[in-house]
């Protein structure tokens, strides 16, 4: 192979590298519940950023369709098969970009750390995340329904319906039906708790236990991509949540006609 032959072998795999890492840094966005703005413009810059000047991308919420814009690398596809939400993801690959286009990392390193994501940026254990459950619920009590009185056993639910939640979405690949046995328990237990003495409105106390389950993030990113001008993601995220809303409402419906 002479040295032509090697210069041009070079591009072609510095090409291909930049379009994984293209296509793998707008997958974790995606599925870590970025806006399709953000993951547009984030992937763009990017591929300018190596040199891909031509580079093409269409986004939506099931996967990424993207182009080099070079003959030697054709147009790839990237596959959204999960949707959470850690915005420390998101973080993450924005600061991974910047230092890129900073030239303080190369285009190899870049796709390593993103492969590494998960070892790069951990998850909040259970118990933070069961703290900060019962902060929303019983803050939120006292801000929406001025009831101090139910402030504690509305904690106390609402850490209980993330700990269903948390746990079915392990062993349950249905997220909606995790957020219904989720919504079903935090109105049963209210209503037990005011049986039982513990506390005094059911309404309030189901309120609060139910704010850390509500859709906002998915709300609020559907709202984002509609005023954007993407109407594919914009109106699927709204579905997605009104889903999740059904789901919720359904859940607290079938828990008060039976108890």
């Amino acid at each position: 192979m002479d040295e032509e032959e090697r210069k041009y072998e070079r591009q072609r795999k510095y090409d291909q590298r930049v379009l994984d890492t293209c296509i793998l840094a707008g997958t974790i966005m995606i599925e870590s519940g970025s806006e399709m703005t953000r993951v547009n413009d984030t992937i763009m810059r990017i591929a300018r950023n190596a040199g891909l000047k031509n580079a093409t991308v269409y986004v939506t919420v099931t996967g990424i369709i993207m182009s080099g814009g070079v003959q030697e690398i054709g147009a790839q596809v990237g596959a959204i098969d999960k949707r959470s939400f850690d915005l420390e993801k998101v973080a993450k690959v924005n600061e991974l970009s910047r230092a890129f286009a900073a030239k303080k990392i190369t285009i190899n390193d870049f796709y390593d750390q993103l492969v590494h994501i998960d070892e790069i940026v951990g998850t909040f254990p259970l118990w933070v995340q069961e703290i900060g459950a019962g902060l929303v619920s019983g803050g939120l009590v006292v801000v929406f329904r001025n009831n101090i009185s139910d402030a504690l056993i509305s904690c106390l639910i609402g850490m209980a319906g993330w700990a269903v939640l948390y746990f079915l979405n392990i062993y349950v690949q249905i997220r909606f039906l995790s957020e219904f046995m989720a919504a079903a328990t935090v109105a049963a237990l209210a209503i037990l708790a005011v049986q039982y003495g513990l506390g005094h409105q059911a309404d309030d106390i189901i309120v609060g236990g139910m704010m850390p389950l509500v859709p906002g993030i998915p709300l609020t990113n559907a709202v984002r991509d509609a005023l954007s001008g993407n109407l594919i993601s914009g109106p699927a995220r709204g579905i997605e949540a009104l889903i999740s809303a059904c789901a919720l409402g359904f859940g607290v419906a079938i828990a008060l006609h039976f108890m």
